[in-house]
């Protein structure tokens, strides 16, 4: 059985359009076997990092993200809410500890967090980590000043994706620039927080739009730690209401570009598992995806839920990652 190695000295590799198209465009089982040979040499292929994800402000963002039921742009008839209080989001985590997720991520539908809401958030950090898991925050765009404090707090991971590529980003998103976000996953860094970036498939995106946004992030001046691949879900009321479903194998095919372009990043397999099959979780798991949210619910949309994940994961021979042995493949 493969054993994850230490990486934090790998080299980093730099990637055109045109070198990722060609592996994308790969014979599908070329491509799956070099993805597949990658995900061994860094990662035990039978081992998944299982997350949990929590809302800690829902709805009511300013924002104006055209797949987004949280913003206040798309009359989807989700109710804003005040920031949860410490109590609450730590008895939350505590659960899900208690059902097996080793790091637990935190989001506020917020387009930055404001200065009055910052001890809030600290507190949380402190309270999650004193638990022994993992933490991850996504608030919206972060000052270097406010990533430094999350830094001093403890938190692991910041979680700011750029959804697609800079060229078909403004088709999705005109309240926040492209340069925004990559100035955020900055800030992110120079504060010493891992980074975890990735995107949005079933948008209205080309292939090749899919392919430029993991050269984007793969050619950060720091490959993102956390690489989360999302389907979209359709929202009613949302501006992609009617957005036409991703093909299963061109999703698999991202996933294991991601992998190879990626070698030692945990690629999160996110949003949209309650609508994939049991077998292309497992195409995309032997791909290169090793780490999946936990729950019934994610954020405000619906998730596959523990019991369907146990089942499949039995079924599959695969177990959950423990935190030591995340920690030796960051």
């Amino acid at each position: 059985m493969s054993q994850p190695v230490s990486h934090q000295n790998a080299p980093q590799t730099r990637w055109t359009a045109e070198e990722a198209r060609r592996v994308y465009d790969l014979p599908f089982n070329d491509l799956m076997f070099q993805a597949h040979v990658i995900h061994r040499q860094n990662f035990d292929p039978n081992r998944l990092q299982m997350s949990k994800l929590l809302s800690i402000k829902t709805g009511g963002c300013p924002e104006d993200c055209f797949y987004c039921n949280q913003s206040a742009h798309n009359p989807t008839g989700l109710k804003a809410s005040k920031l949860m209080e410490v109590e609450r989001v730590l008895a939350e985590a505590q659960q899900a500890k208690a059902a097996g997720a080793t790091r637990y991520c935190m989001g506020a539908a917020w387009r930055s967090p404001k200065e009055r809401d910052m001890d809030m958030v600290v507190a949380m950090v402190q309270g999650v980590k004193a638990m022994g898991m993992e933490t991850c925050m996504t608030l919206g765009m972060l000052s270097l000043p406010q990533a430094q404090k999350l830094s001093a707090a403890g938190l692991d991971y910041y979680n700011h994706n750029i959804d697609t590529s800079e060229e078909f980003y403004p088709q999705i998103i005109t309240t926040r620039t492209f340069a925004d976000r990559l100035d955020t996953l900055d800030n992110v860094r120079m504060a010493g927080i891992n980074v975890c970036s990735g995107g949005i498939l079933g948008m209205g995106e080309s292939e090749q739009d899919r392919v430029n946004m993991l050269v984007t992030l793969a050619n950060l001046e720091e490959v993102p730690q956390s690489v989360p691949i999302n389907m979209l879900i359709p929202i009613e009321g949302s501006k992609l209401a009617n957005a036409k479903p991703v093909d299963s194998i061109a999703f698999i095919r991202i996933i294991a570009l991601a992998r190879i372009m990626m070698p030692t990043s945990h690629v999160r397999l996110t949003a949209g598992r309650s609508n994939m099959s049991d077998e292309m979780q497992a195409m995309c798991f032997f791909a290169g995806a090793n780490s999946i949210f936990i729950g019934d619910v994610l954020l405000t949309a619906a998730n596959a839920g523990d019991d369907r994940d146990a089942d499949l994961l039995k079924r599959l021979g695969m177990q959950a990652e423990t935190v030591a042995e995340e920690s030796c493949t960051c």
